[in-house]
């Protein structure tokens, strides 16, 4: 059973939804973000977030369960482990993003963004938007229509 196959048996209702079942608490969207920023370790995580331990213990642990991230060892002796991003993982990339952006517009205060996200290529602060792969023209509500894909309940 692939991860897909497995998310898709253990949470109900349309994509939106079931993606939401999954990511849509506040904490786990969070580490997310952080595991994007390279964060990987229980301790890190705990201070850069200060989250509640148990909380952390069982956002960790559902997301290792759903196969957004990989729980790997580091070191033995005590065991220590850190948490890696997943293909499934890594791919929730643009979705931060995209949140940020949009946080980034409504909600930042006077003295603008908390984090700016510095394009590689272009030196310049990213400005992710979505686009079809096909034509790379934007995607936006107003030039797309939802239509029923192969997996639509009747």
């Amino acid at each position: 059973m692939t991860v897909g196959d497995e998310l898709r048996h253990r949470f109900d209702g349309e994509s939106v939804g079931r993606a939401l079942d999954l990511v849509g608490e506040k904490w786990t969207l969070l580490i997310l973000r952080e595991a994007f920023f390279g964060v990987r370790r229980y301790g890190q995580l705990a201070r850069n977030l200060s989250i509640p331990r148990p909380t952390l213990s069982a956002r960790l642990r559902t997301l290792v369960e759903a196969g957004l991230l990989d729980r790997v060892r580091y070191a033995t002796d005590p065991d220590r482990h850190e948490y890696r991003l997943t293909r499934a993982g890594q791919d929730l990339y643009p979705a931060i993003v995209v949140l940020m952006r949009w946080g980034d517009s409504y909600l930042a205060g006077p003295a603008g963004p908390p984090i700016v996200l510095r394009h590689h290529s272009c030196g310049e602060p990213a400005e992710a938007f979505l686009a079809c792969r096909h034509c790379g023209e934007e995607i936006t509500a107003h030039n797309v229509t939802p239509e029923p894909g192969p997996g639509f309940a009747t």
